[in-house]
């Protein structure tokens, strides 16, 4: 973290596991490593012209874990060889997102009639096959229908609408979320006579993400005869997912200063189990009065559950570093180095899929269709950059480094991007060590209320900052 994620060429960390396994191949010795942290979200964001700022700090972790490494008999082919077992957090999930505005363009209900029309769907599905979102909305009749002379529906209408185009709403979006993406990794490495290291690792991604999202609308024009005051939509979210990965590399030193590395992640299969829960409490003033209703109720008390696969994108890592040398070539006297990461990820690869193929839930099959034509439409290919160094003083280490992360959605007007400044202090002296790093990382990205298909879309412009400290206690054995 120090210096900036830049070891794809570098090794001798345990994080190698998670970033370039051959790196593992450096190791001759054993060593037992520990990482608590701490996490601080500093969010700004502005909607609609609104600015509005919140801040959620959390615990959290960094690499924990055993290496074992050897020295190999002359007849071996690798002169040295490791493996090691760790766990590590790629990911922090605690947040939260909070921003507000007014809005006279479009309203959160419009994407209920979006679906039943979409759908063409007759009152009964409308009641009860929408129960975390549209059924709710006409239950409590936020949405209502359209009807002829004679008392046929037509159609959907929302009791937005009247204060939408008479005025305007308020809106107000709170998300507050925890959890993180964790990587358990099997690493295995060699070393061909200290010149070329391969290495490989197996990794299991486990995630667990919680999530509960408030949004509420409200009359900015205070009109008590338009049917509509307010609305207050809550959603409970709970994820699950564990699967399967494989994460190859190889390091070539052509001088002892010099080294040259790639690594290859493969897309990771993961299934995951979802809960959700919804509510919806609707004021329509004149109209029906004030109403509520929620998923527990129209599914026996229980929360709704789906399943389903996704692979993740692919990444690509090519890398460089020189390592400054003492003059006596002595390893354990290297003055420092320079490192460099060049990563491709392929964003718009994402893929989900049910989990029993042969399932007849044709919802299910058209709803995945439709979520990965999306990912293929918001988001591109992109690469990332990293860089960092190290000087060494004796027992002392001084680190800095640096990254960009660039934006993976395909529309260039919504800017996203994460730059990262790092530095750190590393103590090492018999057979213990202690680092200590602080990462700060500027954050330009854009968060959806809700998504419409026959209206531009309306968006909260997020910057701010995250920090990260994590402190490393290591053992060698």
């Amino acid at each position: 973290m120090a210096i900036g994620g830049a070891l794809g060429s570098l090794g001798g960390d345990i994080t190698s596991a998670n970033i370039n396994p051959a790196g593992l191949g450096l190791y001759k010795t054993s060593e037992f490593i520990l990482s608590p942290g701490f996490a601080l979200n500093n969010n700004k964001f502005n909607y609609r012209g609104t600015d509005t700022t919140n801040n959620k700090n959390k615990f959290n972790y960094g690499p924990i874990g055993f290496v074992f490494g050897h020295s190999n008999s002359r007849k071996s082919e690798f002169s040295s060889s490791a493996f090691a077992i760790s766990v590590n957090q790629l990911a922090n999930y605690n947040n939260r997102i909070q921003f507000k505005g007014f809005n006279n363009q479009s309203s959160f209900t419009e994407q209920y009639l979006e679906e039943l029309v979409r759908d063409r769907a007759d009152t009964f599905a409308a009641l009860d096959n929408y129960i975390f979102g549209s059924s709710l909305a006409f239950r409590t009749f936020l949405i209502d229908t359209l009807r002829g002379n004679s008392g046929e529906v037509l159609g959907y209408k929302t009791l937005v609408d009247s204060a939408l185009r008479h005025g305007g709403i308020n809106q107000d979006y709170i998300s507050s979320s925890r959890g993180g993406y964790h990587e358990i990794a099997l690493g295995l490495a060699g070393s061909l006579q200290d010149k070329v290291y391969l290495g490989g690792s197996l990794t299991i991604p486990v995630s667990y993400y919680e999530r509960t999202l408030t949004y509420s609308e409200t009359d900015a024009t205070a009109n008590p005869n338009n049917n509509f005051e307010s609305f207050t939509f809550q959603e409970k979210t709970k994820s699950f997912g564990i699967g399967l990965g494989l994460k190859l590399g190889a390091i070539f030193k052509p001088t002892d200063a010099w080294r040259l590395g790639f690594a290859f992640h493969t897309p990771q299969l993961m299934t995951f189990t979802d809960n959700i829960r919804s509510s919806l409490v609707a004021n329509t003033e004149g109209y029906a009065h004030t109403r509520s209703e929620s998923s527990d109720n129209l599914n026996d008390g229980n929360a709704g559950e789906r399943k389903y696969n996704i692979v993740t994108p692919y990444r690509a890592i090519a890398s460089a570093s020189f390592v400054i040398e003492d003059k006596t070539g002595d390893t354990k006297k290297q003055r420092g180095f320079l490192s460099a990461d060049i990563e491709f990820v392929n964003y718009r690869g994402a893929r989900y899929s049910q989990v029993n193929e042969e399932d007849d839930d044709e919802a299910m099959r058209s709803y995945l269709k439709m979520t990965n034509a999306a990912i293929k439409d918001y988001y591109k290919g992109n690469f990332n950059f990293r860089l960092g160094g190290e000087l060494k003083f004796n027992t002392i280490m001084v680190r800095l480094g640096g990254a960009y992360y660039g934006s993976p959605y395909s529309d260039e007007q919504l800017k996203a991007s994460r730059t990262v400044a790092s530095g750190g202090l590393g103590y090492r002296n018999k057979g213990m060590f202690i680092d200590l790093t602080y990462s700060h990382t500027f954050v330009k990205d854009v968060v959806f209320p809700y998504r419409l298909n026959d209206k531009a879309n309306t968006y909260a412009e997020q910057t701010g900052s995250r920090g990260n400290v994590v402190m490393t206690l290591g053992f060698k054995f």
